[in-house]
Parts: structure tokens; sequence; C-alpha cells
């Protein structure tokens, strides 16, 4: 066991004796050239580190007010709400403003590729939260002047590299488990779509006599059942409310799309209020049982995503995303939920499905106009009564191999959190 001693902060804990502890202005000089993103293409700063600019990004018209970026430099979303959104840059290029942007200072005693686990590691996250400032949460920064008396634990170079060398090897392989166990939650994904749209177009009965749909995607239905476009069941549609306040802590819950999971469950973790005016009461507030549908994405797979409201005892209403539907009693919700879900009423809404200002758009008339398959509506509530546990079944499979991909990813970054603080030692 060798020989630890208190570092005197709080986030590092105890490190060997022979570390040294550093300020991050004692190791590295801040880098604030403005260059346009034509000379220096434009980067993004993700959780997954520095990469070329993301196309489904916000992007401003700024192009010749950006920073510089060289290789190997650290770069940091000072931003709260974009934690451990960081990195060493393999490319030259450009960020947005609100990036810091570091090299090593000349005879600094650190390794580059060592930064990628020291500053990305979920302690230094929430230690260059604390050094923040700002109003609330979402807008708190931590800029450069506060940033810089940050502390470090820094061994020598020697064994920067040991470390880095030892957490590689440790990663890859937690990193290949991850992966094995994401490709199977990708294959139940992919089992529970296939299960949907054969319930949803060719029902329970393998020898009930079949039909030509008259829809390629949709192919054969049996004889009983039959095609026709949503509007035959759509009795109205209503566009959200175009107001952008900002989230406020009082007044109505207004939903937005990302409220709208794409299992077809709202997700009240994160909830926007606004106070509704009495005319906007009138026309946005919600009914337990309207059908929810996002009519505009940046990604054309999450136009589509849909929800059937339930009423939770407050009001609700939706914003201008979201395009609230009544449907009449010729099909059942839940059936016209699943058919969307499905691959034929994804192919739908797809072929519906138009682009305006790199956004991804389908109208309440586009939704109309989709062809649905429309079996009796006693058969519609069978069928997904046999969906629902089937579902539920295959849901409580994916949500334990997504506990055991989140044990992993902790174990892992205890695992960095030990190494780069001095806690678990190397074997030479």
């Amino acid at each position: 066991m060798r020989n630890m001693k208190d570092s005197g902060v709080e986030w590092i804990g105890s490190v060997p004796a022979s570390w040294q502890t550093l300020t991050i202005g004692s190791l590295f000089k801040v880098r604030n050239e403005k260059v346009n993103d034509t000379d220096y293409p434009p980067l993004s700063v993700t959780k997954g580190g520095i990469v070329p600019q993301m196309e489904n990004v916000a992007k401003t018209d700024a192009n010749d007010n950006r920073k510089m970026v060289l290789q190997n430099d650290f770069v940091i979303n000072s931003r709260s709400d974009r934690k451990q959104s960081c990195g060493v840059s393999p490319l030259d290029g450009s960020v947005s403003l609100i990036n810091t942007v570091l090299y090593p200072a000349q005879g600094a005693p650190v390794i580059p590729a060592y930064l990628n686990y020291l500053l990305k590691n979920y302690g230094f996250a929430e230690e260059f939260y604390r050094w923040g400032h700002g109003i609330v949460a979402d807008l708190w920064t931590t800029r450069w002047q506060e940033m810089k008396s940050i502390l470090l634990p820094v061994p020598s170079i020697e064994e920067q590299q040991q470390i880095l060398d030892a957490i590689s090897a440790q990663t890859v392989k937690i990193d290949t488990l991850i992966a094995n166990v994401q490709m199977q939650i990708e294959k139940l994904k992919a089992y529970k779509q296939s299960l949907i749209t054969e319930v949803v177009t060719k029902g329970l009965d393998p020898t009930m006599p079949m039909k030509d749909s008259g829809v390629e995607w949709i192919g054969d239905i049996p004889e009983q059942w039959n095609v026709a476009k949503a509007r035959r069941i759509v009795a109205s549609t209503q566009n959200g409310m175009t107001r952008r306040d900002l989230a406020e802590s009082k007044g109505q819950i207004v939903l937005k799309l990302k409220n709208i999971s794409t299992d077809g469950s709202i997700d009240y973790s994160y909830i926007n209020r606004i106070e509704l005016t009495e005319k906007e009461l009138a026309t946005y507030s919600l009914q337990d049982g309207d059908f929810l549908f996002v009519r505009v994405n940046g990604s054309k797979s999450l136009v589509g995503k849909c929800a059937i409201y339930a009423d939770t005892g407050e009001v609700t209403a939706y914003n201008d995303h979201i395009i609230r539907v009544r449907i009449n009693d010729l099909c059942s919700k839940k059936f016209f939920q699943y058919y969307l879900l499905s691959v034929a009423g994804k192919t739908e809404i797809e072929h519906h499905t138009s682009t305006s200002a790199g956004q991804f758009t389908i109208s309440g008339e586009g939704l109309r106009d989709i062809w649905l398959v429309l079996p009796p509506t006693e058969i519609q509530n069978q069928l997904c009564c046999l969906l629902d546990r089937k579902c539920m079944e295959i849901d409580h499979l994916i949500a334990l191999k997504q506990a055991k991909i989140e044990k992993l990813e902790q174990y892992k970054r205890s695992l960095i959190y030990e190494y780069v603080t001095g806690k678990r030692e190397v074997s030479v």
C-alpha cells in the first residue's frame, strides 16, 4: 500500500504522497483567437468529446466570431447544462464562444490524452459547476476567471502514461460489454416493432383469408379488414400554442416535443409552466384521452412520436410542435397509436413529411392523408390487449438490460475517478 496524503480538496480527497496538486491556471493557457468557420471547420463539443459539427445542432450566423481550436487543445462547454461536454480535440477547427479552449503551458507536466480522463470524470464536472455563477441552474456558467483556480491532482508524466494505458485497457473491456448489451436491447426493440407491425397489419389468426391492401408497405391484410385514410377516423386536429416564454415555476403545464417519448408515453420529469390567458386555456387545454402527435422535429425518425393524454388533475396544454388529435369511434386510440409505431405507420408518416428550415414537418392535413389499417373495433380491442401484454414483457427485459448498462457505466466512471485521483494503483 503506497503512502497517501490529504489533498485538501473535497472532490479529490486523498492522493499519493508523491503527487502534486496544481491549479488549472498554472498548467494551461487560454486560447481566445477569433477565427471563421471557413478556415477553421466548425466543431461540436459533446459528452463524447470534440467532433466535426453535427447536422442537428443549432447553428448561428456568426461565422466569423468563433474560437480557434488546434489539435490537442482541451475544450469545455462553460454552461452547466452541458456537464461533461468537453475533451481533447483530435482536429484543428473552431467552436462557439460559449466554450473555453485551453492548451498546456510551456513545460506543464501533463499529457494531453490524459486530460480526457482527468477533466471528463464526474468529480471534476461537479467541481467545475461549483465554481460557476448564474441566475438559475440552466444558465449557470463557469468562465476562465473561475476555472483557473480549480485544483487538479497531477502525477508524474511517467505515471500519467501508466494510468492512461490502464484506463484504456479497462474501458475497452467495459465498453465491449456495454456494446453487447446495447445490441441485445436493439434486437428487443426491433422484435417489438416487428411484433406490432405483424399484429396491426395481419392480425392473430394465420389461417385467415387475406387480400391485397393496395398499399405496398402494408401488404396483405385479413379479408374482413379495411384500409382507409386517417381522415376517416380523425374528428379534429389542432396545432399547439406558439408562445415561447421561458419556463416558469408557476402556471399551467405546457407539453413540448421532448415530453412525448418514443415508447408512446408522456414524460413529466421536465415540466414547462406558463401562465395562460383565458383564450389559450379554452383553445389548448387537453382532455382525457386526447391523442398527441409530434409534427415537427430536427430528426425525421422522431416526427410522429405520439401519446395518449391521461388527465393528471392539472390543466395541461401543448406547444406548436405537437398536434392534438381527436378520434371518432371507428378506431381505438390505442390501436391508432400501435399502428403509428409499426413499420407501416412510420413509413406512411415519412411519406407525408416535408423539410423546412432544417426541420422535418407533417401537417394536420398530412396526418389525415396517411393510409391505415382498420379492423373491426372488437378486433382492434383484442389486438391491443395482446400487444399491451407482449410489449410490457419486452419493455421489462429492455429495462433490465438498460439497468445493467447503467451499472457498467457507473463502474467505468468510478474506475476512472479512482485512477486519476490515485486511489487505485496501477499495476506495473
